[in-house]
């Protein structure tokens, strides 16, 4: 499919350059774009490679950028929503959880998503219809159906702090039911390792396009399900994300629910 190799490319073009500048970290030009959401010269530098690769290898698409082009729309014929690079902060501190993130979108649906785990060199790829692939290798989500055996994923609403309040409920909630929560800082790999079956479940109060596009997709084509806060599939825009094996999304909407607040709208 030329649009899930035009992201290849381009994602491994992208993690070649992330990891030549990890030896200079301490040395990066970083600025803060609100509180605690950091952007350095690497994310950009990233995402013109990878603006420079699709280009080329699709010209006339279009590409929504976190850093280079956050307020572009998605309902061009053919978009690529990319994160290049999921995780700054982690990158920034070498903490191995960091990603580039790309979802191909032709006609508003994502019809290819690559997530890659800069790291540990994981390629995770996904077709609307084909499957979703670690390295070439089929993956599904896992089989667990019990609440006390899941392994959870999470995001604390560190940006969005009219979110804690109500996200600390949910926490506890959760907390008392399964085996152990998870907080990576890359939601891009978050959902690419629920598509793996790594782990059993995933929630987040507000996520954008970039981060989830190419998520949605593995986790869809392996077999789970992504959705909002009502149960809602989800397209790539800005709001809250609940993702499942599927066994046990019932469980995890219910305990997000359980305050009473219902849907967010996008997010807020």
């Amino acid at each position: 499919m030329i649009l899930l190799d035009a992201a290849v490319a381009a994602a491994k073009v992208s993690a070649d350059y992330i990891r030549s500048r990890e030896t200079d970290r301490a040395q990066l030009e970083v600025r803060e774009k609100q509180a605690a959401d950091f952007v350095s010269d690497v994310d950009t530098g990233a995402e013109t490679r990878i603006r420079e690769v699709l280009d080329r290898l699709v010209p006339g698409s279009f590409v929504v950028g976190e850093e280079m082009s956050p307020t572009a729309s998605t309902a061009g014929e053919t978009v690529f929503v990319v994160d290049p690079l999921d995780g700054t902060t982690n990158f920034l501190h070498g903490f191995p959880a960091y990603s580039v993130s790309i979802g191909a979108m032709s006609d508003g649906v994502v019809v290819a998503g690559v997530v890659l785990n800069i790291p540990y060199g994981d390629l995770y790829t996904a077709t609307l219809g084909g499957g979703a692939f670690r390295n070439g290798e089929a993956i599904h989500v896992s089989s667990v159906s019990a609440p006390n055996r899941a392994l959870v994923g999470t995001g604390f609403p560190f940006k969005n702090f009219e979110f804690i309040e109500r996200y600390v409920r949910q926490f506890e909630r959760i907390t008392r039911a399964q085996s152990g929560i998870r907080r990576a800082g890359s939601a891009a790999l978050d959902l690419a390792w629920l598509a793996s079956g790594t782990f059993d479940a995933f929630w987040e109060l507000r996520l954008a396009p970039w981060d989830i596009a190419a998520g949605l997709l593995l986790v869809r084509e392996a077999g789970g399900r992504v959705t909002d806060l009502e149960g809602r599939d989800i397209d790539p825009v800005s709001g809250p994300v609940v993702g499942s094996n599927g066994s046990l999304h019932e469980w995890l909407l219910e305990c997000l629910r359980m305050d009473g607040g219902g849907g967010m709208g996008d997010g807020g």
